[in-house]
């Protein structure tokens, strides 16, 4: 299983390059993180005239986290749960492998906490602590996945 995370600031200027490296490597997934695009402007058809099932969780400008998958993902999940948060970061959801099972993806954009006496060292830590304390599927579920 060939699992990828790309950091690609903006999506609008690298798509073409994203979509050409996904058809020379074929990857089973590619997590991207600062798409800095809108769900309405994400380009799903352009993943899935290649072949690829895509998934977004995006803002204008800023942040963005994306999933690129060859096959249909399940329980899709935007944001952390139980945090009022307008910064678009986080998506998860669940890939169907035969030989694993339902594995576990996630595409995260970790915010970036400057100086500790900052607040946005602050709400990096806040957002770590949310991050460790959600449910995970296993926990929902009660058993392994």
């Amino acid at each position: 299983m060939k699992v990828v995370t790309w950091n690609v600031n903006s999506l609008n200027v690298r798509l073409e390059h994203v979509i050409d490296w996904i058809k020379s490597n074929k990857p089973d997934i590619l997590c991207i993180q600062e798409t800095k695009q809108t769900n309405e402007k994400f380009a799903h058809d352009a993943f899935s005239s290649i072949g690829y099932e895509s998934y977004h969780n995006g803002q204008k400008t800023y942040n963005g986290v994306a999933i690129i998958s060859n096959m249909p993902l399940q329980k899709i999940t935007h944001d952390l749960p139980n945090f009022s948060d307008p910064q678009k970061r986080i998506i998860t959801g669940q890939y169907p492998s035969e030989k694993l099972g339902l594995v576990q993806v996630v595409s995260a954009y970790i915010p970036n906490g400057q100086s500790l006496d900052s607040d946005k060292f602050d709400y990096k830590m806040q957002w770590f602590c949310l991050l460790y304390t959600s449910p995970s599927p296993r926990d929902q579920r009660g058993s392994r996945m």
